[in-house]
């Protein structure tokens, strides 16, 4: 069969079969008597076959090897494709992100695309310096909440992470002004990939500012395998205002890992939720910050009804399996943050307690107590 015909058939052209031939890799098996390639039908195979692994992704060097060394075994070239393939797809699906966040933006014009890549970039930047220049920046352009203040947690960290940036360029997000916003997502994943403590404290303080979105997309992070990356989650949470960042930090109270637990539950008691009452009141048994959970318990123990709960449950405690002393104080504490006549008449009962401790704290704390 002549080269235009086998062309035809194959799919294969003309100029690709005479590539092949000066390879080595399809050489036509004879001749016509005018000298043009006459290919055979074991050739023909060949050149499905050399078709065959290029679908795969193999380069003609290695189809050539694979057709012509008996030692080319495919494990090794294929768990090379698998691993390029990979790498390729890992690379795609990164520009796609970016492209996204690029598009979430909605920029004017290049400029503004030119200034949120540099931005990107900052935040994903070795440097922690930088990462939190970004973070800075990222809060300043946050929209109409990036008037309110900071919490103080965050202010400090913002304050005491790393000198001022130099009045030259030292990285792409200082060439950044600050009317360019920051996609949530780009911001949740420094929050959620971020090791270094204060540079963490200015990317949560941008990210409370940053608009709706992030609670969901936080919540995703509770479910991470990791332990770091979950306490990241749930403290970012904890720093986010709002009715949809509260019920995510209540589904947070049934998550099996107890730092997510502990830190829901101070925070939505600090917010007056009495859901938080039960975990909290775990935590003051268990000795777990059980100082601020006494403090965090006080908040919804404001209302009557609720303090009356409070107190039957923590009384509860004292009656089944509090025998250790000190569990005994810290609930006797614990009663002490709690107003009403009846927290009182609790802590009198316990004046008399069989531990000599339990009661002097209890003694102690009724002498301090405001009167009901």
């Amino acid at each position: 069969m002549l080269i235009g015909e086998v062309a035809r058939r194959s799919g294969v052209s003309a100029r690709m079969l005479r590539h092949y031939e000066a390879l080595g890799l399809v050489r036509p098996s004879g001749r016509t008597g005018s000298g043009y390639r006459e290919y055979s039908g074991a050739d023909i195979r060949r050149i499905f076959h050399v078709e065959s692994l290029r679908s795969l992704g193999l380069s003609l060097r290695e189809i050539r090897r694979a057709l012509d060394e008996p030692g080319c075994t495919p494990s090794a070239l294929v768990g090379d494709l698998i691993r390029q393939t990979r790498e390729r797809l890992a690379a795609e699906t990164e520009l796609l992100t970016r492209l996204r966040r690029i598009d979430a933006v909605d920029p004017a014009g290049w400029e503004d695309v030119l200034r949120i890549v540099a931005l990107l970039q900052a935040l994903g930047s070795p440097s922690p310096g930088a990462r939190q220049h970004a973070a800075l920046l990222s809060a300043s352009s946050a929209g109409p909440s990036a008037s309110a203040a900071p919490s103080s947690s965050a202010a400090s960290s913002a304050s005491s992470a790393s000198p001022a940036p130099p009045a030259f360029p030292a990285s792409p997000a200082d060439e950044v002004p600050v009317e360019v916003p920051v996609p949530v997502d780009a911001l949740v994943e420094a929050v959620l990939n971020e090791t270094e403590p204060n540079v963490a404290g200015a990317l949560r303080w941008a990210l409370a500012r940053s608009g709706d979105g992030a609670p969901a997309l936080l919540a995703e992070g509770l479910d991470s395998p990791a332990a770091a990356v979950r306490e990241r989650a749930v403290r970012a949470l904890a720093e986010l205002p709002g009715p949809e960042a509260t019920a995510q930090l209540r589904r947070a109270l049934a998550h099996p890992d107890a730092v997510v637990r502990a830190c829901a539950a101070l925070e939505l008691g600090a917010r007056g939720a009495p859901e938080a009452v039960p975990t909290l009141i775990d935590m003051i048994v268990e000795g777990t910050q059980d100082t601020d959970a006494a403090d965090a318990l006080s908040v919804p123990a404001s209302d009557p009804a609720t303090a009356e709960r409070i107190v039957a449950r923590l009384l509860d405690r004292l009656a089944h399996g509090a025998a250790a002393p000190p569990v005994r104080s810290r609930l006797a504490q614990a009663l002490a943050a709690v107003p009403g006549p009846t927290a009182t008449r609790a802590l009198v009962g316990l004046t008399h307690d069989e531990h000599r401790t339990v009661a002097l704290t209890a003694t102690y704390l009724l002498r301090e107590r405001t009167p009901d």
